[in-house]
């Protein structure tokens, strides 16, 4: 069985490389007059991206047997759903308005276009890979009132494309405001699809023919707020740091000082501060088992994200590579699972559990329970919508595979390995038999309070950036500046782990020994800001509208955020057992 699975790991990635670089497969070199892909994928609301239908959702005529294209994972994941266009766009070949297709529109289906250009639909195309987008028609508000409003279906689409020798460097599509259809009213009209097609060579190389999709990007005004939000975010961090360790340095010291004068002066003087708590500070939490799992499902992320960094630094996700980064979070995501199993069960193990096998079933479904189940109501929204981000039953089955047939077994093979490994909790002080009462403290010593001390720092390190990701992910903007994302996340990592040690030191000396907890939820406490940032994004920062985008927002966001709970909670926890173990070594503690 393990030989089985180990032949199965290279093969899966080699798959996974295919899925990723599926683009290659074609040269993309044409002689004059060869036939060149064009694929009409979806339209939509401008404002609404998740919000996207088929192409021929609308009532456009299309010429007859269309076909749809084969696409990878990534691809149907992203929502993308690529038929052949009625247009023929052959190397080199200018046309000068050619008839499309002609067609006569009852009266609903004028009604369907009518609300589709009122609702800002727009349509996105690919032409040898190049993507290209275009609105149906126009709005002219002739007067005040909705019902002086003006409706025009576009109907004469100008391809621009230029070329250098047998490849295609660029597209662009312009639409002829002259020649329009009105929708105005509801009857049968006749209409007749046009276009043109002009060809002019360049010197661009057909290497550099994706960056003007990169560049809009890197114009220096961009590039400005993100070098203002780097520096703004390592001031944060140097300050921080600075005041912490100087802080911290000059109280441990003193601290190391009082208690090394303490034990030679008078050995029954009674103990205060975090030294008094030695024989408790090591004492196991509360709901291990979840505690364990939460550690292992936070390095599995964590894991992930710098696996994704590795990749996008390299240049895989190159501006429109469809679906590269979808799929490289499923399969890594897949690959990664024995590290949430070995490190949880291993964790579990030291925190002398006995029930491995509930805890492993915990960390198997902490994240990708609620994921599965955002997932199912979203996908059942996206299909009463009719939506292209409603998944096909053959790539559910697909993904029901690979964590069936990938994900599980890596989960387990990485729990046996963590329960034989037969570490043991390294404990600087022996643990008391009873536990010492916990002195009653001030609310702001509180979890909550803690937590909102500790989440914002680092929130604030990354919060300009975060404008850029959202009007990316949730926008029709570009981000490729991953280099810039790289050094903030970076940044609000160690923020996370110094504002955790710190509060830690605070907690502990207040005679606070329930600790373990605390550092994990106030290191993870940045994912609940991220998502009150999501509200203020919604509400004033974009025009999204309708239940549908609004669900797969929140729905998929609240997935996101909570990600970063686990995998920021990781490091603070890890950050503060580091400290804690650090400052207990340094005395004599019986």
């Amino acid at each position: 069985m393990a030989k089985n699975t180990t032949f199965s790991l290279p093969l899966f990635a080699l798959l996974i490389l295919l899925c990723l670089f599926d683009h290659v497969r074609s040269d993309h070199r044409y002689h004059e007059g060869d036939s060149v892909p064009l694929y009409a994928n979806k339209v939509g609301p401008f404002q609404n991206p998740s919000e996207t239908y088929r192409y021929f959702d609308l009532p456009f005529c299309s010429p007859d047997g269309v076909k749809e294209k084969k696409e990878a994972l990534g691809e149907v994941l992203n929502g993308d759903r690529l038929v052949s266009a009625p247009y023929k766009l052959e190397f080199q070949k200018n046309k000068e308005s050619k008839v499309a297709c002609k067609s006569k529109l009852k009266k609903e289906e004028v009604a369907r276009f009518r609300s589709a250009v009122n609702k800002d639909y727009y349509f996105q195309m690919y032409y040898d890979d190049l993507p290209v987008w275009g609105f149906i028609g126009k709005v002219v508000k002739e007067g005040k009132e909705p019902s002086e409003y003006k409706y025009y279906l576009y109907r004469h689409i100008h391809f621009d494309i230029s070329y250098n020798n047998d490849r295609v460097i660029e597209i662009n599509v312009r639409t002829d405001p002259k020649a329009v259809l009105d929708l105005t009213e509801d009857k049968e009209v006749e209409v007749k699809f046009l276009y043109t097609v002009n060809w002019k060579e360049t010197n661009t190389p057909y290497e550099k023919r994706m960056d003007k999709y990169s560049l809009s990007s890197s114009l220096p005004h961009h590039l400005e707020i993100h070098w203002f939000s780097i520096i703004n975010s390592c001031v944060t961090v140097l300050l921080l740091t600075g005041f912490l360790a100087t802080i911290l340095m000059r109280v441990l010291k003193n601290d190391f000082v009082k208690y090394a004068h303490d034990e030679e002066s008078a050995e029954d003087q009674e103990e205060t501060g975090w030294k008094y708590i030695h024989g408790d500070v090591f004492r196991y939490p509360k709901y291990k088992s979840l505690f364990a799992a939460a550690l292992g499902s936070g390095t599995q992320l964590f894991t992930l994200t710098v696996f994704i960094f590795v990749l996008a630094l390299v240049g895989v996700f190159y501006p429109y590579n469809r679906g590269a980064l979808f799929t490289a979070l499923v399969v890594i995501y897949a690959l990664t699972s024995g590290i949430a199993g070995y490190t949880a069960t291993s964790f579990y193990c030291q925190l002398e559990g006995t029930n491995w096998v509930r805890n492993l079933l915990l960390t198997g479904c902490l994240f990708c329970g609620p994921l599965f189940l955002t997932f199912c109501f979203l996908n059942t929204v996206a299909i009463a919508y009719t939506a292209t981000a409603a998944l096909p039953f053959g790539t559910i089955v697909v993904i029901v595979l690979i964590w069936t047939l990938v994900t599980s077994p890596l989960l387990v093979l990485g729990g046996i390995a963590g329960k034989n490994g037969k570490a043991e909790f390294q404990a600087p002080c022996r643990t008391t038999k009873y536990p010492r009462e916990i002195p009653s403290l001030p609310w702001y010593r509180g979890t909550i309070p803690q937590m909102a001390m500790a989440g914002f720092l680092p929130f604030s390190a990354i919060y300009i950036e975060l404008y850029y990701i959202f009007a990316s992910v949730w926008g029709h903007r570009i981000y490729t500046i991953y280099s810039i994302l790289f050094i903030v996340f970076i940044i609000l990592l160690i923020v996370t782990a110094f504002i955790t040690v710190a509060l830690t030191y605070f907690q502990l000396a207040a005679e606070d020994h329930e600790w373990w907890w605390r550092s994990f939820l106030c290191g993870g406490s940045t994912g609940i800001f991220i998502y009150a940032y999501c509200l203020y994004y919604y509400y004033a920062r974009s025009d999204m509208s309708g239940f549908m985008q609004t669900s797969f927002f929140f729905g998929y966001m609240a997935c996101i955020c909570y990600g970063f709970f686990l995998m920021l909670g990781t490091v603070g926890f890890r950050a503060a057992l580091l400290f804690v173990r650090h400052i207990y070594r340094s005395i004599k503690c019986e």
